[in-house]
């Protein structure tokens, strides 16, 4: 009999939608894709919202083409894993009542100006542990309460984005509790949603429903389902969630093992046992959130990496046909250490009140435009440098080396100045779709292909490029 070993894995991104089938071995046997976009709200022209009947459409197409080129017998499961904080409600009939609010939107910066007109912010995040950015979910659940109280009454639960495809799937309502561990309003001790914080902003409770823990079975593909995505009926969904928590599982990394996920943002997070939410936490930025597998906590940090990089690349660089990151880095390369006193403030693309803030320094008639990138990327090695050592102090650790992954890590001279200023090697993986890969391991274990999700990623092979502190 033929083995079922093949997860279908959706992973709806900010920038693209896409349908990924791997094996049990982590082999990405195919996948399609469809760019993603938000839209203007319907209702406040101002306002971004996500589309989700317009997304549930691309991953029935980017499904239907993946179904088409494997073995559809060997399919074991399905899951859903998308970026945090969004969602809306839903009534009793599985209507959405209202689109689904834009981490994008702007609708939502006073209210987190304000939370403290709810509760105060140090006790909020004493409780939640998520750094208070106006995108948060609870800023959204307060909107609704405020400007939509005859929904929130209408309503019988508020559904995050996975958990929404999940619905279109099944049939069932549920969220995972990776998402509800990015909506602010959750109690890190208890693993739950807070009582005290829903009384304190007017929510009810019961419209979230009882979180399930990732790798639980929700349902199984209705026949409707079925027809649209070409996804063999009855085939189980499994919950995933949040796709950060997931590309850190994939990562292969352990406890107490940090992982910078390099992009347009950095994100640099840890899977730990302990946790700190005091003042010098929110003081820090540090976000904790509620890992994939319980007892566990992802603490983590971020800040503009890539976003600042292209701000170099379109200013400094323009004149430049071909791959112009190759010559960036090249020219970068020929600058000794320190970029003949170029610096550059690390918060120099990061946004304060509004605007943008920071600043470069060191400049002469004689400053070349490799001096000012080299100085960007020294700039934001110290920054990883910073956000590590917030890590140890919150987490109660002491970092031995540091998983790389993301576009930013295939620049390798960032890669050697990630390793001089933290004083850690730096581990770049050759898996690249860490995030699909470690939600494929939570439907392989739920579908008993494996006995846990980690036992199925004990079976991969993960190679890595090391770059040593100089």
């Amino acid at each position: 009999m033929e083995k079922r070993d093949i997860a279908i894995v959706f992973d709806c991104g900010a920038t693209n939608v896409r349908a990924v089938a791997i094996d049990g071995n982590g082999t990405a046997l195919a996948f399609d894709s469809y760019p993603n976009n938000t839209c203007p709200d319907p209702f406040y022209s101002a306002y971004r919202i996500w589309d989700i009947n317009e997304i549930w459409e691309k991953i029935c197409k980017a499904a239907q083409r993946v179904i088409a080129k494997i073995p559809v017998s060997r399919i074991v499961g399905v899951t859903v894993t998308s970026f945090g904080v969004d969602g809306t409600l839903f009534d009793e009939s599985g209507n959405a009542l209202y689109p689904v609010i834009s981490w994008q939107c702007e609708r939502t910066v006073p209210i987190m100006a304000n939370i403290e007109k709810y509760i105060p912010l140090q006790d909020l995040y004493m409780e939640c542990g998520i750094s208070p950015i106006s995108f948060n979910t609870i800023n959204k659940l307060i909107w609704f309460s405020e400007h939509k109280p005859e929904l929130v009454e209408k309503s019988s639960i508020f559904l995050m984005i996975p958990s929404i495809f999940g619905y279109f799937l099944t049939g069932q309502m549920a969220n995972d509790m990776t998402m509800a561990g990015t909506t602010m309003t959750t109690s890190l001790a208890g693993r739950k949603y807070s009582e005290n914080i829903f009384k304190r902003i007017n929510f009810p409770i019961e419209k979230m429903g009882t979180p399930v823990e990732s790798g639980s079975i929700i349902g199984t593909v209705s026949a409707k389902a079925s027809e649209e995505t070409s996804i063999p009926k009855g085939i189980p969904v499994i919950a995933a969630g949040h796709d950060t928590q997931f590309a850190i599982f994939g990562s292969g990394a352990g406890i107490n093992q940090p992982v910078l996920s390099s992009g347009t943002w950095e994100i640099l997070m840890t899977r730990s046992e302990n946790f700190s939410t005091g003042k010098k936490q929110l003081d820090l930025g540090i976000t904790t959130e509620l890992d994939s597998c319980s007892e566990l906590y992802n603490i983590g940090n971020q800040w503009i990496a890539s976003g600042m990089l292209e701000w170099a690349r379109k200013i400094l660089y323009s004149d430049i046909v071909g791959n112009v990151y190759q010559a960036m880095e090249t020219g970068a390369e020929k600058v000794p250490a320190g970029s003949n006193g170029v610096r550059v403030d690390p918060s120099f693309y990061e946004l304060h009140n509004g605007m943008p803030g920071g600043k470069i320094t060191g400049l002469t008639m004689e400053t070349t435009r490799h001096e000012i990138y080299r100085a960007m990327l020294e700039a934001l090695s110290e920054k990883l440098a910073e956000g590590k050592k917030a890590l140890e102090e919150a987490g109660g650790f002491k970092t031995d080396s540091i998983i790389c992954v993301g576009g930013g890590s295939k620049n390798r001279l960032w890669n050697q100045l990630r390793a001089n200023a933290t004083g850690v090697p730096i581990k770049v993986i050759g898996h690249k779709e860490t995030t699909v890969l470690g939600a494929s391991f939570f439907v392989q274990a739920a579908c008993g292909n494996f006995s846990s999700p980690e036992a199925a990623r004990d079976t991969i092979e993960y190679s890595a490029e090391v770059f040593l502190p100089e």
